[in-house]
């Protein structure tokens, strides 16, 4: 027991998500008794056990789904019914996941980011705001988060990011923005959203596509949101957490996401200007 507890902790600050099995009803002859855990670490590695052969694969199988869905769910085995086994009892076996908050790094303190950070701490994320002005980015203003004064391209040697981060760019300037997505697009994260209008974002990647080495962009989400025709800052901020929400959970929604529109293609080769590729207005212009 003692090393599945050493092995939680170790998955809850990894910033990745594990997924735990307990044992919380039996009858009859059962390999296990009521909290026997298996644990399931991001890496695939397992610590614990429900009972060995078969009713182990089976709940492997369950821990498996689990750490990719984020689901909890009760599965219940008749053992020789359901599995073949000749202990002939039943088992009910709690599996749910097991991930510490995942951390979300804003760029950007202004009126954006305030109502978001707020909204995203209440959902679960761990929240780092980076900006070079002290004025905004401070403990007055962010009681809750980690704060770190710098330019992007400076923020990115003291933040070290890993794959499991989220990152949100909201700054003042285009050039920040430009220079925050040019950066962290290239290293480790599993979502990048960038605001701004339709046109906004096809200029920033039109003018890094002409330097000549474009960033990986799968996981970028530009402008980003969800498509609930927001306007407010706050109502924007509800907008951008419930993408991230969507995409934690791995839920189909409407994004505003610019990079789905096949005139991107074009824009990133020359053929077609933002502005011609944009005509179309924007449902929201986030600036």
């Amino acid at each position: 027991m003692r090393d599945v507890t050493r092995a939680l902790l170790h998955v809850l600050t990894s910033g990745r998500r594990g997924a735990l099995a307990t044992v919380v009803r039996v009858s009859g002859s059962v390999p296990q008794q009521p909290g026997a855990r298996l644990l399931l670490a991001p890496d695939g590695a397992t610590t614990g056990t429900v009972g060995g052969g078969a009713v182990e694969r089976a709940v492997l199988d369950a821990l498996g789904q689990c750490r990719q869905h984020g689901r909890p769910e009760l599965v219940v085995y008749d053992l020789a019914r359901d599995l073949g086994m000749c202990c002939g009892g039943r088992m009910e076996i709690f599996v749910e996941p097991v991930e510490a908050e995942q951390r979300l790094l804003v760029f950007g303190a202004g009126h954006v980011a305030k109502p978001t950070a707020e909204l995203a701490r209440r959902v679960g994320f761990a929240v780092t705001v980076v900006d070079d002005r002290e004025e905004l980015a401070n403990r007055e203003r962010f009681p809750d988060c980690e704060l770190v004064l710098a330019e992007p391209r400076e923020a990115a040697a003291r933040i070290a990011p890993r794959a499991e981060d989220w990152v949100l760019i909201v700054t003042y300037d285009h050039r920040l923005d430009e220079e925050a997505l040019d950066t962290f697009a290239r290293l480790p994260h599993r979502y990048l959203g960038l605001i701004g209008s339709r046109r906004k974002v096809l200029r920033i990647l039109q003018r890094i596509a002409s330097r000549g080495d474009l960033p990986p962009l799968d996981r970028v989400f530009a402008p980003v949101g969800l498509d609930i025709g927001a306007v407010s800052p706050e109502e924007i901020a509800v907008s951008i957490v419930a993408e991230l929400v969507a995409i934690r959970h791995g839920k189909a929604a409407r994004h505003l996401r610019a990079l789905d529109d096949p005139r991107v293609a074009r824009v990133l080769s020359g053929e077609l200007s933002p502005e011609a590729a944009a005509l179309m207005v924007d449902p929201v212009e986030q600036g």
